[in-house]
């Protein structure tokens, strides 16, 4: 085994031991209840779950069907768990919470609620907005993006300190992981808002971040020359492309543009950033000049696009 990668396996499962004994999920009997973690989940699960059955359960929570059974036999003599039959398939039986049940995982739910809120109230403001970002970051990795509703990120035009540090940031790292661009790029991205902030109200412009969880995810920027506006900036977090993210920052510029009343819009970018150029050309950019540009890596092409509005 690689030595890093060994390293790396010790730290994580440093981190499990330290999380489940802060949260006690070894104990016997988890919440201060009569219950033990996996039962606790089951109930959990099931007033989550829509149209919940055992096979879904089983596969959700990776509990054996047997040991599953006995749980859901235990919870029916407590009278929290009952079943009825599924109405889209009447060999099936759906699973669900009485209202005993109910009253039993809102109980608890408060007990664990107030169980986090002790372990966080002693941090600082920003450590408490660092940890939820991380765990944040660890169930987004370990998920490959699919726990990322686009509803829980938001969308803000104000700037705040250090937003563009961040961005430059990440600017650098996106595209000198993805394609190679050598540091240079970094320093023209960084030139690029000096010039902005020097001129932020020459012009109508405007810089739209995207957020998660109070992390930069994602932005776009229009920069006003007189009657032409200038797309900038136009970068996601490689864990936020695919559920429709770009294309909600970019109809947001668009619109801009179109309000501001602008005459055309235009961008540069180049022949290697296919997935960004197929978005522009969906919303009507085109084409309208190229040349090579060696300055970040060999073999590119800077490319001018443009849209009358």
């Amino acid at each position: 085994m690689q030595t890093k990668i060994k390293k790396d396996i010790g730290i994580i499962r440093s981190f499990n031991r330290l999380y489940t004994n802060v949260l006690g999920l070894l104990d016997q009997h988890i919440l201060k209840s009569d219950f033990s973690l996996s039962e606790v989940r089951v109930l959990h699960e099931i007033d989550k779950t829509e149209s919940c059955t055992m096979k879904k359960l089983s596969a959700i929570l990776c509990i054996d069907t047997g040991y599953l059974s006995r749980i859901l036999k235990q919870f029916k003599n407590y009278g929290f768990v009952d079943t009825r039959q599924s109405p889209e398939d009447g060999r099936s039986k759906l699973l669900y919470l009485t209202e005993c049940g109910r009253e039993k995982i809102a109980e608890l739910n408060d007990r664990s609620d107030e169980q986090i809120s002790s372990l966080i109230e002693p941090l600082s403001m920003s450590n408490q907005a660092k940890l939820v970002q991380n765990m944040t970051n660890i169930e987004t990795i370990l998920t490959n993006g699919k726990n990322i509703r686009i509803e829980d990120i938001t969308i803000r035009n104000n700037l705040k300190p250090g937003d563009i540090g961040y961005i430059i940031y990440m600017h650098g790292w996106i595209y000198g992981n993805e394609y190679n661009y050598s540091s240079v790029f970094e320093s023209y991205v960084a030139m690029s808002f000096y010039e902005y902030l020097q001129d932020y109200n020459s012009n109508p412009s405007r810089l739209w971040i995207a957020e998660h969880n109070h992390e930069i995810i994602g932005c776009i920027g229009v920069v006003g020359h007189d009657d032409r506006a200038q797309l900038r900036w136009f970068l996601l977090h490689p864990n936020y492309r695919g559920i429709g993210l770009g294309k909600r920052l970019l109809n947001e510029a668009m619109t801009f543009c179109r309000e501001n009343s602008f005459r055309r819009a235009y961008l540069l970018t180049s022949n290697d950033l296919e997935l960004a150029i197929s978005m522009y050309q969906k919303v009507g950019f085109v084409k309208v000049a190229a040349k090579e540009n060696n300055s970040w890596r060999s073999d590119l092409t800077e490319l001018v696009f443009e849209i009358e509005l």
